[in-house]
């Protein structure tokens, strides 16, 4: 299970025409665990900071819900990319690639501001 977020969150921005095989079969647990886990091991390298170690010790709950955005938003694109057949066009599947990657891209910035530090280490 992943630190940052659950797979509710990753199922809920992945939209409500996510493919069925995601709640049963061999993804329902493992698939799910595993996206987190990338996404949560992508924000840690690209922000080279380990948020998963310290994330229930130390972190102030507005840091948390940045670091929730950010790993949701990765592996709810991991879900869209799973299986685009259920959604109304491949063009709305990857619309709503495309907003999560900007909100993703937007949580990375944030976390990677320098001016920031001194606000996300205070808190």
């Amino acid at each position: 299970m992943g630190t940052m977020c659950i797979s509710g969150a990753t199922l809920a921005k992945a939209g409500a025409n996510y493919s069925a095989d995601l709640l049963t079969g061999w993804t329902a647990t493992s698939e799910f665990e595993n996206w987190i886990l990338q996404a949560e091991g992508f924000i840690n390298t690209a922000t080279r900071f380990n948020w998963t170690d310290v994330y229930a010790a130390t972190l102030d709950v507005d840091v948390k819900y940045v670091l929730n955005q950010a790993a949701s938003d990765l592996s709810a694109i991991f879900a869209i990319q799973y299986d685009m057949s259920g959604y109304t066009s491949r063009n709305e599947a990857e619309s709503m690639i495309n907003i999560l990657r900007d909100d993703f891209l937007r949580c990375i910035s944030i976390l990677r501001d320098k001016k920031q530090q001194d606000f996300i280490n205070g808190a």
